[in-house]
């Protein structure tokens, strides 16, 4: 073989021709000749293994076939000769003006959407609640408040442009207070979505911009999810769910007025009977009133709607710090929810067990004052307190 044959291009036409080339190995020269003539689908790893002079003969296909691939990829390859070989393939290359394709460009990474707080009330005694949500406009912030009751649905709803600085201000007095809990986003717009499915299916009319709102939101009106099963532990819990009632904020849960009504004109029967009952007797009777009356009231439909404010309210003392609370209160919801009854919840029975002990309360205070009346009415809140901005407060 001539000196001249080891050149690329000599050495690719002979590839090319089949013409034998017993200066290299059989197989490597298979190889090569299989290489050259698909050059598109050579690897830099198969051409690293040919012997030199096979190595630079497909780097000249490459060169022929206007590919640019094989030698930029070879031009960093740790074969220092054959490196040096596809850095001149490549110079060959620029000046017939065939360039390697520019390499995709990372797009910078999309900046993170901006964050802002949304609050959520805690539930007043009549199941309603208040909303905040926002939503980044030009110039500011859009503020919605609404407010929202767990048997009609939305009540209120108003939009207004607040500054960064005064949004803040708001939320912040709202959970310093104690009026409500911080929430995501998310979770915002989706207890506007399940208020919206409860006015539809309650039929209670829209208040004006609600559907703009849901829109704005990204939501539209969707029923609740069910609570979880019931755990072990509830039946537990149930036995503690009276422990609620002394939270300040369940505290000041009350049964509606015409179930107050009722109880205390049963209490009061009881109190004007001529039958002769000891203190523990009529204690007893008292208590077994109670009982009914929290029984009665609690149907399937009101068990529900109760369980779902105590699961909302369990958030809330987690979000306080008040574990235990948080969990009597999933217990209690999970069971009120499923419809378990034995044992009958405490928590239940405590709401109107209070009924009675605050009449009783109010009747002593009068006759230690001297006024007249041996039976006073029971306390119970007469309406709603709200912040300057309309949210129901507890």
């Amino acid at each position: 073989m001539s000196p001249a044959s080891t050149e690329p291009r000599p050495l690719l036409d002979a590839l090319r021709a089949g013409a034998p080339l017993p200066a290299f190995p059989e197989a490597d020269v298979a190889r090569a000749r299989g290489l050259a003539d698909d050059v598109g689908s050579a690897t830099p790893a198969a051409v690293e293994a040919l012997p030199e002079a096979l190595a630079g003969a497909v780097l000249e296909a490459a060169v022929l076939a206007g590919q640019v691939a094989l030698p930029e990829a070879l031009s960093a390859s740790s074969v220092r000769p054959l490196a040096k070989a596809a850095k001149k393939a490549l110079y060959r290359l620029r000046s017939r003006g065939v360039t390697p394709p520019e390499a995709p460009r990372e797009a910078p990474p999309a900046p993170a959407p901006e964050t802002l707080p949304t609050l959520v009330t805690v539930v007043s005694s009549a199941g309603q609640y208040g909303l905040l949500l926002t939503r980044v406009v030009r110039g500011g912030v859009e503020l919605l408040q609404v407010i929202a009751s767990d048997e009609q649905g939305v009540l209120e709803l108003s939009r207004t442009e607040q500054s960064r600085g005064d949004l803040r201000r708001i939320l912040k007095h709202g959970l310093k207070n104690g009026f409500g809990m911080e929430v995501s986003r998310e979770e915002g717009a989706r207890l506007l979505a399940e208020a919206a499915a409860l006015n539809l299916r309650t039929r209670t009319p829209f208040p004006p911009d609600l559907e703009a709102a849901l829109r704005h939101h990204g939501v539209q009106p969707q029923e609740p999810e069910p609570l979880p099963a019931p755990e072990p532990d509830d039946v537990r819990r149930a036995l503690e769910g009276d422990q609620l009632h002394a939270t300040p904020e369940i505290a000041e849960w009350m049964p509606p007025d015409a179930e107050v009504r009722g109880l205390m004109e049963q209490v009061q029967a009881l109190a004007g009977s001529p039958l002769a009952l000891s203190g523990p007797q009529r204690q007893e009777q008292v208590r077994q009133k109670v009982l009914d009356a929290a029984k009665a009231f609690f149907t399937p439909e009101v068990r529900q709607r109760y369980a779902r404010r105590l699961w909302r309210m369990a958030a809330f003392f987690d979000a306080t710090g008040r574990a235990l609370q948080a969990d009597i209160a999933r217990g209690e919801a999970r069971r009120l929810f499923h419809g378990l009854d034995a044992p009958f919840s405490l928590f239940a029975e405590t709401l109107f067990a209070k009924v009675v002990v605050l009449a009783a309360a109010g009747a002593q205070a009068q006759a230690a004052q001297g006024a007249p009346g041996s039976e006073a009415p029971p306390v119970t809140p007469t309406g709603e307190r709200r912040s300057p901005g309309g949210l129901i407060l507890p």
